[in-house]
């Protein structure tokens, strides 16, 4: 490409970034002070007014990644998400970028979701987002119980690992959240790994700062990673939390292309649990 053509594709997509994410912000006012209210009240209850914000939240996930697509701001492809359809699911991803919640979203009409407490007091986004029954990160006592009764209650569950975005070329933090809630629940955790190339809206970007080229997003559903494959029965809660905090480590390192901050051992394959460890406390 030429240097006049690179430079007005490059300004082109600090445009289209630009509009995307006003168009972004200024949907989520809307839809925020007049549309999920009106959701609130035609629902006849808790559990209908949760069902119709997660989906209205879902197709407008939808939408801004088509018009992101369609504006030239980014291009994605989408493996194995028919994984995601089933219900009551744990889904661990890694999060790479801005945007990640986005592409999952997208893919479920029915998902929960761990947000940071600091949105949940948003004029704007604070009230839909607990009518969604999103699950604030701001009292970790409660955090994991929250957790499992979305679970129970049948829905899906999304968790960063990370709890905040990557640095790139940095080895992945994985915090134990995730593990302690699949012990808990006694559930298998279905990895979502997201690559963006080359790295774009990381945590030390700003919107405007694109990069030469048109980031492109692959967003992968794997394999369930079960319990039984990884716990030993009657195994310390706090130890096996480690065991499979370090498997999440290693599997989303390899995926991306970095090295796992600790080697994992598995479980022993004689002494391998059948069913995953049940949710009383070590």
């Amino acid at each position: 490409m030429s240097g006049w053509r690179q430079r007005l594709d490059y300004a082109s997509r600090i445009a289209s970034t630009g509009l995307c994410f006003a168009t972004f912000g200024v949907a989520c006012v809307v839809v925020s002070v007049v549309w999920f209210p009106l959701l609130r009240l035609s629902s006849p209850d808790e559990a209908t007014t949760r069902r119709r914000v997660r989906h209205c939240t879902h197709v407008f996930y939808r939408f801004i990644l088509g018009m992101a697509r369609r504006l030239g701001m980014l291009s994605f492809e989408l493996h194995g998400t028919e994984r995601l359809a089933a219900p009551g699911q744990l889904v661990v991803a890694n999060h790479p970028s801005l945007i990640d919640v986005l592409f999952i979203g997208a893919q479920m009409p029915q998902v929960g979701c761990i947000v940071k407490e600091s949105l949940q007091r948003n004029p704007f986004l604070g009230a839909p987002m607990r009518w969604a029954g999103y699950i604030p990160n701001s009292t970790p006592e409660h955090l994991i119980e929250d957790c499992l009764a979305t679970l129970r209650a049948g829905d899906s569950l999304l968790v960063f690992p990370e709890g905040t975005r990557s640095v790139p070329g940095q080895p992945l933090n994985m915090k134990r959240g995730p593990a302690h809630i699949a012990l808990a629940a006694g559930c298998d955790l279905l990895p979502v790994t997201i690559v963006c190339h080359p790295s774009a809206l990381t945590k030390s970007d700003v919107w405007y700062r694109v990069p030469a080229r048109r980031p492109h997003w692959c967003v992968s559903v794997g394999e369930p990673i079960r319990l039984a494959d990884l716990v030993l029965p009657g195994e310390p809660r706090s130890r096996a939390a480690r065991r499979v905090t370090a498997h999440l480590a290693a599997y989303f390192s390899a995926r991306v292309g970095l090295p796992a901050q600790s080697p994992v051992a598995a479980a022993p394959a004689s002494d391998k649990a059948s069913t995953p460890v049940d949710s009383a406390a070590a």
